[in-house]
């Protein structure tokens, strides 16, 4: 991801989540040396972007989002197969991610990932208020 993606990202952004980042905290995680933030391109339209911030040889995995034309794809598993390699490659061994536990499709791919769910974070999202999944890869 690169500041000329910021634009489409926050598009995105904005549709897919109750309580989006906004275009500065995009650009500052990019400019971190401890986040790796991608994109998934069709031709010049972002289709979807994750990051993974690295702690301690854990990744934390956030703002997983697929434009919704290009949803049931492959696009959100591609992208997550390719951030899982590059953590690897950067030395972590473990990774962890949270996802609302109604969110049955997203739960799928992580699980489709080798996720397993290890915990509930109670209350841990607002707008509409709902429990957080907290999945590990080991």
């Amino acid at each position: 991801m690169e500041e000329k993606d910021l634009d489409q990202v926050c598009e995105i952004e904005n549709k897919t989540f109750s309580q989006p980042w906004t275009r500065e905290d995009f650009s500052i995680s990019i400019k971190n040396e401890n986040h790796i933030y991608i994109v998934a391109e069709e031709g010049n339209e972002i289709a979807g972007y994750c990051g993974l911030w690295m702690v301690a040889g854990e990744g934390q995995i956030n703002n997983v989002a697929v434009r919704e034309d290009f949803r049931q794809k492959g696009v959100g598993y591609g992208m997550l197969c390719y951030l899982l390699e590059l953590g690897r490659e950067k030395n972590q061994d473990a990774f962890t991610l949270e996802v609302r536990v109604g969110n049955e499709a997203a739960i799928r791919l992580y699980e489709k990932l080798g996720f397993r769910s290890l915990g509930i974070r109670r209350g841990f999202y607002e707008k509409p208020k709902e429990d957080a999944n907290i999945m590990w890869l080991i």
